[in-house]
């Protein structure tokens, strides 16, 4: 793919994207072949660049992370490791943070184990997932859901002494991870266990997200927390590869205990102005997501300058760069922002309401709740990466009757912080959940961040009301609702993926709980009703609407927006009046709001058993892609949806 260029500048003029052919790096590795301190070193900058371009092609992914622990990898992987992940008597490494997936992809195709093709597919379906997933060669487990990993690499040394094989178990963390509960539950049992082939490496660059740790919730003295476990401890700079050689050669005298090493990196390494926070400003801004073309050209040049001396030092030839064009992309033209509306309204509201406090989960920008932190800062709670201490907090909030207002990833606040949810029930006070990045999409991050067993996981808790918003309208009635109108708890979930929106609310439309909204008619008696909630659902389903009307297919869209709470009357009389209805669920269809609507109907003498009653949503763990490959591929896009359709009525005309 692409064609090769010698000139970084020449390059820099194009504006294309740039990557590393494996022919080249395999020449830099034979150069340096005696020396695998500054082989590792010219490995990772080399590895910089093609995961600058892994990035750039898919359009997201998080460049701070991956090149802070370029360094540390790359020296393990070549240095220190014994036959990793290729076999049951070989060494295990995997990372627990999960964001540095670029780094490591591109590290195993540098290395030749993993086909050098994927470097164009990150984040592709069939590619290679945002998370580390099993089903990638060399991924020895799947991460991306923080905290787990010290505990992953107990179960496997505890398996390996029970089955008599040996290997040693190295697992990346990141700091801001280390305010996961279960970091520190995992500690005190392998120190007991004296799990000695368990090596833990912290990348210790300071920032989690586009915050300092120190802000958000201070380690403090890091290196006494697990040597008071029992852990061997060892601290360096993580970018000295002679001083982490060191140190791995003394853990090698080390074999009573597990041992963590305290890497010092910095966040974004190897290009200038992304190292870490800039002088004065209080924001990263190179967590996530593509840089901007101008950054990027600045970026490949840095890194390809910087290679380039190392190699005319050595008397090689210089880098040899393929390239490739920019991915097009179409930005929406008039994007509806629910979360930002929400966030917008509750700081309306609050202004007048003193008992309204936000609790944050290291997720500020996500959750659209920046203006209200700026605003109101002594009632703005950031709590870290600790949902379920934050959950319990709002709980105690709430008992002493202020109004906690909970903001997470739906992935993360429903399912983690469960049993704390259930618990706050239990108490019978008000709190409100505000659940982000919900539903399938965007799917590139993979699934440890497509939340699609949210609707399940909360849905029964008692007391607790349930919405997803379609539009910034609805986004901010929803919330003004919970406030203002619910004495109960209530949970939101949104999408984050700006849309255009194909649809609008009635003039007139106001929230009646348990009742959903004609967004869409068709012609009652005739065809079918298509039922969905959200902008991803209804956007697609008034799409296929309007391809199925070509066909002269009636199909009228209803919004209905109650997860949890499904009206018989409505049902009944509403949705009962068309012969086939379809229900969408950004969600897995067991146990989500289609399979609650089906019940509605069944209860009012309506039956699903001939078929006219048919629910469309995910039966399998979501797949990684592109909003678009994800969508078609778990049928809810609108050529899906429209042939869901005409599958049904086509059904419906062999047995009516």
């Amino acid at each position: 793919m692409g064609e090769k260029d010698h000139s970084d500048k020449k390059l820099a003029g194009t504006g294309e994207l740039s990557y590393v052919p494996l022919a080249t790096i395999e020449r830099v590795l034979r150069a340096n072949d005696s020396d695998p301190i500054g082989r590792a070193g010219l490995l990772a900058d080399l590895c910089r660049l093609n995961t600058l371009y892994m990035i750039m092609q898919a359009g997201s992914g998080h460049i701070g992370s991956s090149f802070s622990s370029l360094d540390l990898i790359s020296w393990l992987w070549t240095a220190w490791l014994r036959d990793p992940n290729g076999g049951p008597e070989g060494d295990i490494y995997f990372s627990s943070k999960g964001h540095d997936a670029p780094a490591l992809y591109s590290l195993l195709i540098a290395l030749g184990k993993l086909d050098f093709d994927l470097l164009h597919r990150l984040r592709r379906l069939g590619g290679l997932p945002g998370h580390p997933d099993v089903a990638t060669p060399f991924i020895a487990a799947n991460t991306g859901s923080l905290g787990m990993g010290i505990s992953k690499a107990y179960g496997m040394a505890r398996a390996r002494r029970l089955t008599g094989r040996a290997g040693r178990i190295v697992v990346m963390t990141g700091d801001g991870e280390l305010q996961e509960g279960q970091i520190w539950e995992s500690l005190q049992p392998a120190a007991n266990e004296r799990l000695g082939e368990i090596v833990v490496v912290v990348d210790h660059n300071k920032l989690q997200s586009d915050s300092a740790v120190a802000a958000v919730s201070d380690l403090g003295p890091i290196e006494e927390k697990f040597r008071v476990f029992g852990w061997d401890v060892q601290r360096v700079n993580g970018h000295d590869l002679r001083a982490v050689s060191d140190v791995f050669e003394r853990f090698g005298r080390v074999g009573d205990r597990p041992r963590v090493l305290i890497a010092d990196t910095v966040k974004g390494k190897g290009v200038s102005f992304m190292e870490g926070l800039a002088h004065g400003d209080a924001t990263y801004h190179f967590h996530a997501g593509a840089p901007g073309l101008k950054d990027y050209l600045a970026a490949v040049d840095e890194i390809s300058s910087r290679v380039n001396a190392r190699l005319e030092a050595l008397k090689q030839p210089p880098l040899e760069l393929n390239r490739a064009p920019l991915p097009t992309r179409v930005a929406p033209s008039r994007p509806e922002r629910l979360v930002v509306a929400c966030g917008d309204e509750l700081l309306q509201i609050a202004r007048t309401r003193r008992d309204i406090v936000v609790l944050d989960a290291d997720l500020l920008s996500d959750c659209g709740i920046e203006a209200f932190k700026a605003e109101l800062p002594d009632r703005f709670i950031e709590c870290g990466i600790a949902e379920q201490h934050m959950v319990s907090a709002a709980g105690g909030m709430a008992l002493q009757g202020l109004l906690p207002v909970v903001h997470s990833f739906a992935c993360f606040l429903s399912t983690r912080a469960n049993e704390h949810i259930y618990n706050n029930a239990t108490e019978r006070r008000k709190i409100i959940y505000t659940a982000t990045l919900a539903g399938a999409i965007p799917g590139g991050p993979g699934h440890s961040h497509q939340s699609v067993r949210d609707i399940s996981a909360v849905g029964s808790v008692p007391g607790l009301t349930a919405i997803e918003p379609c539009c910034e309208r609805e986004s901010r009635l929803a919330i003004r609702w919970a406030i203002e109108q619910n004495d109960a708890s209530t949970y939101l979930r949104f999408v984050n993926v700006p849309l255009d929106l194909p649809y609008s609310l009635p003039a007139d439309y106001a929230l009646e709980v348990g009742r959903g909204v004609l967004l869409r008619p068709g012609v009652p008696g005739n065809d079918v009703a298509i039922v969905g909630y959200g902008p991803v659902l209804l956007a697609n389903a008034w799409r296929a609407a309007e391809e199925l009307a070509a066909e002269g297919i009636s199909a009228a869209v209803f919004n209905h927006p109650w997860l949890n709470r499904i009206d018989d009357d409505w049902a009944r009389d509403v949705l009962g009046r068309y012969p086939a209805v379809i229900t969408l669920d950004n969600h897995y269809t067991t146990l989500g709001q289609g399979v609650m609507i089906a019940a509605a109907l069944a209860r009012g003498g309506r039956s699903a058993a001939a078929g006219d009653v048919r629910a469309i949503g995910l039966t399998d763990i979501p797949a990684c892609g592109t909003n678009a490959e994800v969508l078609s591929h778990h049928g809810l896009d609108a050529p899906s949806i429209a042939k869901a359709v005409r599958s049904c009525i086509q059904a419906k005309s062999f047995t009516g």
